[in-house]
C-alpha cells in the first residue's frame, strides 16, 4: 500500500482505525491494516474486520498468548487468561471499546 487508501474499502478500514484505535502506535496500526485488508477478512464488513484484526494482533504481539500456548494451555485459556493484558493495550491506545470475555474467541 502506498500509503492512501485508494479503495472504498481502504478507506473504510483506516476510518475505523482511527476511530477504534486514536493513539495506537503507527507501527502497529500499519499491522492491524494488513490484517484487516487480508482476502480472508473481506467477507465482513470493515469495522469488524479491524476489531478481529486488532484483537488478533494485540493478543499475539502484545501479551502473553503464544507463551501460554508454548506452556501447553489450550486456545480457550491461553485467550481467557490474556484479556487484561489485551484491555491494558487497548486503553493505553485509547480504544473506543475494549475486550469482553464473552468475545475472548
Amino acid at each position: 500500500m502506498n500509503g492512501r487508501p485508494s479503495t472504498h474499502r481502504q478507506k473504510a478500514i483506516a476510518k475505523s482505525l482511527t476511530t477504534l484505535l486514536p493513539l495506537a502506535p503507527y507501527a502497529d496500526i500499519e499491522k492491524i491494516r494488513e490484517m484487516a485488508s487480508a482476502r480472508d477478512m473481506r467477507e465482513l464488513p470493515p469495522s469488524i474486520a479491524v476489531w478481529i484484526a486488532t484483537i488478533t494482533y494485540v493478543r499475539h504481539e502484545h501479551s502473553a498468548y503464544d507463551s501460554l500456548l508454548e506452556e501447553g494451555y489450550d486456545r480457550d485459556s491461553a485467550r481467557f487468561f490474556v484479556i487484561d493484558e489485551i484491555n491494558e493495550v487497548l486503553t493505553r491506545w485509547r480504544s473506543t471499546r475494549l475486550l469482553d470475555s464473552d468475545e475472548a474467541d
